[in-house]
C-alpha cells in the first residue's frame, strides 16, 4: 500500500485558508487578508471594523496551528468580522500503536459523548469509504471559544483506497442556528477531498 504524498480540498471562498506553515508570517497575512475580507463585504454592502478582523484571524491561525493539521480555513462569510467555523484537514498513518486504521477506530477515537453519542453515518466518498460523526462537545477553556461553549462539529474519517493511511476532515463551530449550513458545507467540501501517492 501506498503513502499518501498530497492531499488536495476545494473550499468556497468565504472559507479561508489559515497560515500553518511555521515560516508563514501570521501578523502580515492577518493584516492582507483582513484588507481583503473588508473589501470583499464592502462590495456586499457591509462594514467591517478591520481590527476586529485582524485580531480574529491571527487568533485562529496561530489556534489552529497549535494542532498542525495539513489545511485549516477558517468560515467569514460577507459581513461578518469574526470566523463563523473552522475546518482542518489531516492525514493519519499507522503505527506501532495502531498499526491497521478501519472506518470503526476512526469512529471510536474521534467520538465523545459528552452529550449522548454521536450520530454516524458511513457515506462513500469519491476517494473511498468513510464515516461521518455529527456531535456536539462540551469546550471548557478552548482559547478561541471561551468557557462553557458548546462546541458542534461534524467529523469524517475516510479511507483511501490504495493507501492504509486514513485522511480526517473536522469541522467545528458554536455559532448557534448555523448548524444546517455548516452541516451541508462540510458535506460538500468532503466530496472534493482529493489524495495523491
Amino acid at each position: 500500500m501506498s503513502d499518501i504524498q498530497t492531499c488536495g480540498i476545494v473550499c468556497p471562498t468565504d472559507w479561508v485558508p489559515l497560515p500553518l506553515d511555521p515560516s508563514d508570517d501570521v501578523k502580515r497575512w492577518a493584516k492582507n487578508t483582513a484588507t481583503e475580507l473588508c473589501e470583499r463585504s464592502r462590495t456586499a454592502g457591509y462594514e467591517l471594523d478591520g481590527k476586529v478582523l485582524r485580531k480574529d484571524l491571527r487568533g485562529w491561525a496561530e489556534d489552529s496551528r497549535s494542532r498542525a493539521p495539513l489545511y485549516g480555513f477558517a468560515f467569514y462569510p460577507d459581513g461578518f468580522d469574526t470566523a463563523l467555523a473552522l475546518l482542518e484537514v489531516d492525514v493519519i498513518r499507522p503505527d506501532d500503536t495502531v498499526p491497521r486504521l478501519s472506518l470503526d477506530w476512526l469512529a471510536d477515537t474521534f467520538s465523545a459523548h459528552d452529550f449522548g453519542p454521536p450520530q454516524i453515518s458511513h457515506p462513500e466518498l469519491p476517494i473511498g469509504p468513510a464515516v461521518r460523526l455529527r456531535q456536539n462537545f462540551a469546550a471548557d477553556g478552548m482559547p478561541r471559544r471561551g468557557p462553557g461553549v458548546l462546541l458542534q462539529t461534524v467529523t469524517y474519517g475516510v479511507l483511501p483506497k490504495d493507501t492504509d493511511n486514513a485522511v480526517v476532515l473536522l469541522v467545528s463551530w458554536s455559532v448557534p442556528g448555523i448548524d444546517e449550513e455548516i452541516e451541508d458545507a462540510a458535506d460538500s467540501i468532503a466530496q472534493t477531498v482529493t489524495v495523491g501517492f
